[in-house]
């Protein structure tokens, strides 16, 4: 039997030049598992403690204090090495020792049993006798906190090319819609600099419509048909607009002032005007009856949680009951270690509810959730279009399209 042998932590940098931490998880003396650790700008309440106090090196600390608990065990035991983590810290949050280990060493642990075996990783994630690959879900124009002042209030404009029938063809018309978007935005406004968002979307001071109308007409100058050969996805990040005190939705570049009903409208007609295929945490984080009032009025689109769910079983579980959405972010940072995650995964599969695999704004050159997407049966997998922590992951998906194993896109 395989067994871990070593363990290594060390401080490195992620995509905005924020500190994080990355693990080396050793099998046999031999089989190296490294992983690194993402993290969000957009942040969900219920999200685990990605570091405690804020502080990764409060984080390596933790597992250079607690690295040989783990040493004997088989790595391909996720079970056991969560149960080891839960040992040393059983906050529901993970505040003692910090998400990002349990993330960090879970993955690791796989990846190194996957050397050992010489199998791709989401061979030994999942025993399913037949996969599909997710559509890759770019984002091409981004706002909010993801952006900055003067960029639009929505997030994530996203593209999804679902009319694909190959992994390369769908990649190829993600980077192609960004492209033109950038030749749309400059022409629109001569001062556009060209500056991108954290996820590697256009950053123009336009507002929210003319943001998606110039989305759109990117599409159109390459000839694709909206709603067939691709679709737009927006991501509100809601809560972020969503001030308690006066219960009311602020929208500070587009200045609105929306109250939950109002919400639901604006909205709906975003949907219906650019006919969106997928929206993600269109209202904020506790509002599961405003989420249910839209999963209900449309069906057919996406209606997904991030903030609202936050890998989190417990209350995907509530959404589930009030039917609050029918698609779901698979974010494993969000839930501490991987087995959480799958756990969630399984919990969203069993009952219908379309999983959604997806990056974090501060971003790594890891490209594992490609497999993690691949194994839990996600629709889709939002990933970004550019930047190398974006194109890492991309140039995964496109080498596992060569794998026999997995039967063709996932057809929406």
């Amino acid at each position: 039997m395989q067994k871990i042998t070593s363990i290594k932590g060390r401080l490195i940098y992620d995509s905005r030049g924020n500190k994080t931490i990355e693990v080396d998880v050793i099998t046999d003396n031999k089989y190296v598992g490294r992983t690194s650790v993402p993290s969000g700008a957009s942040v969900g309440r219920n999200e685990v403690i990605n570091f405690p106090n804020g502080k990764p090196e409060q984080c390596l600390m933790a597992i250079n204090d607690n690295y040989k608990k783990f040493l004997g065990i088989d790595p391909i035991d996720l079970k056991c090495i969560h149960d080891t983590i839960r040992e040393i810290d059983n906050t529901d949050n993970y505040s003692n020792i910090g998400g990002a280990f349990a993330f960090a060493i879970t993955i690791a642990a796989m990846e190194s049993a996957s050397k050992f075996l010489h199998v791709p990783l989401f061979k030994i994630l999942t025993n399913k006798p037949k996969l599909e690959f997710p559509i890759p879900l770019g984002n091409i124009l981004g706002g909010g906190l993801h952006a900055g002042i003067g960029t639009p209030d929505i997030q994530e404009i996203l593209i999804c090319p679902h009319g694909s029938k190959s992994i390369r063809d769908a990649v190829e018309i993600n980077f192609n819609v960004h492209k033109e978007l950038c030749n749309v935005l400059y022409e629109k406004n001569l001062n556009f600099t060209g500056g991108r968002s954290d996820e590697g979307g256009w950053a123009p001071e336009i507002n929210n419509e003319e943001a998606l109308e110039a989305s759109c007409k990117a599409c159109e100058n390459l000839g694709y048909v909206l709603g067939k050969d691709v679709s737009l996805g927006i991501d509100l990040a809601s809560s972020t607009q969503w001030d308690p005190k006066c219960e009311q939705y602020i929208y500070k570049h587009n200045k609105l002032q929306l109250d939950e009903e109002k919400q639901i409208e604006f909205v709906s007609d975003l949907i219906e005007r650019y006919k969106l295929i997928y929206v993600e945490d269109a209202t904020h984080q506790d509002s599961f009856e405003a989420m249910h009032e839209l999963t209900n009025k449309f069906p057919n689109v996406f209606i997904t949680g991030d903030d609202l769910t936050t890998t989190n079983k417990r209350i995907l579980s509530h959404a589930i009951k009030s039917k609050s959405c029918n698609a779901a972010i698979l974010k494993v940072n969000q839930a501490g270690s991987l087995y959480d995650a799958l756990q969630f995964a399984q919990h969203a599969n069993e009952n219908d509810i379309k999983i959604i695999t997806s990056h974090r704004s501060g971003e790594t050159i890891d490209s594992q959730i490609v497999h993690i997407g691949i194994s839990t049966g996600s629709k889709m997998l939002k990933i970004g279009v550019v930047g190398g922590e974006r194109i890492s992951k991309i140039n995964e998906l496109i080498r596992l399209s060569e794998y026999d194993l997995i039967h063709g896109m996932t057809q929406l």
